[in-house]
C-alpha cells in the first residue's frame, strides 16, 4: 500500500511540475512512478502478497500516474493550442486508461501459460510514457528531422488510446528466464543503461520508446505463431483421444 500511496503522490507532483512549466521534472516523476509500479508488482508476485485491496489501490495509482498526469502534462505543453479538440483527445485517452485498468482487474487469468508472456493491449505505464514521447523527444538532442508537434501529439494520443483498449498482444516480460552464464552480461547491460540514463536521460528514454514501438509488431507475430502452435497441439490431442474412444 505504501508504494501505491507513493505512486499517487508522484503522479500528482508531476502535474504540479507541469503547471510550473518544469516539464523535465514532470517526465522524470512519471518514469519513477513506472519503475516503482514495475518493481511493486514483481515483489508482490514473489512474496505472494497480492490482495483485492492492493489491486484496487494499484489501479488508482496507475490511473493517476499514467492516465490523468500524462494527459495534463501534454495538455499544458501542446494540446491546449488545439482548443476543444486538444481537450477531447485528453479525455479519450484518460477514459481508455480507465477501461484498460477495469478490464485488467476483472480478468480471471485462466489462459494457458504461454499467454502470460503477453499483455492484452498496451499496459497503462507503457501507454503513459508513449503519449509523453513527443515531449521527451523534443527535450533530447536527437534532431533527425523537423517535427510538427501540433500534429504528432494528437496522433500519439489516438494511437495509444486504441492500443490500450485493444486486444493487441504486447510483451509482458514477466517470465523472462536468464541463464546463469548470461547473468554477468545482464548486470553489465543494466549498469550501462542506468549510467547512460543519468548522463543522457531524454535521449535514452526516447530511444527506449522507439525500441518498444518496434517490438509491438514483433510481439504480434510471435503471439500468432505461439497460438497456432498451441491450437495444433490441442487438435492433435483431440484426434488422439477420439482414436482411443
Amino acid at each position: 500500500m505504501c508504494s501505491s500511496d507513493l505512486g499517487v503522490c508522484i503522479g500528482l507532483t508531476s502535474i504540479r511540475f507541469a503547471l510550473d512549466g518544469r516539464y523535465e521534472f514532470a517526465i522524470i516523476a512519471i518514469i519513477i512512478a513506472a519503475v516503482i509500479d514495475g518493481l511493486d508488482g514483481r515483489i508482490a508476485r514473489l512474496i505472494k502478497g497480492t490482495s483485492k485491496v492492493g489491486k484496487e489501490l494499484d489501479s488508482l495509482t496507475d490511473m493517476i500516474s499514467f492516465g490523468v498526469a500524462p494527459a495534463f502534462i501534454m495538455y499544458f505543453w501542446k494540446l491546449n493550442e488545439l482548443g476543444r479538440f486538444g481537450w477531447l483527445v485528453c479525455l479519450i485517452y484518460v477514459i481508455c486508461v480507465a477501461l484498460r485498468l477495469a478490464r485488467f482487474n476483472v480478468n480471471t487469468g485462466g489462459e494457458p501459460s504461454w499467454r502470460d508472456n503477453f499483455f492484452e493491449g498496451v499496459p497503462s505505464p507503457a501507454g503513459g510514457i508513449l503519449v509523453l514521447t513527443p515531449l521527451i523527444f523534443s527535450m533530447s538532442s536527437i534532431e533527425l528531422f523537423k517535427i510538427d508537434y501540433a500534429i504528432i501529439v494528437p496522433i500519439f494520443f489516438i494511437v495509444t488510446s486504441f492500443l490500450l483498449i485493444s486486444k493487441f498482444p504486447s510483451y509482458s516480460f514477466k517470465k523472462i528466464v536468464i541463464q546463469r552464464k548470461a547473468t554477468i552480461f545482464l548486470l553489465f547491460g543494466i549498469v550501462l543503461f542506468f549510467g547512460l540514463l543519468l548522463i543522457y536521460p531524454f535521449n535514452v528514454i526516447s530511444i527506449s520508446g522507439i525500441i518498444y514501438l518496434s517490438l509491438l509488431p514483433i510481439s504480434y507475430f510471435h503471439y500468432q505463431k505461439l497460438r497456432k502452435e498451441n491450437e495444433d497441439i490441442n487438435q492433435t490431442e483431440d484426434d488422439d483421444l477420439e482414436d482411443v474412444l
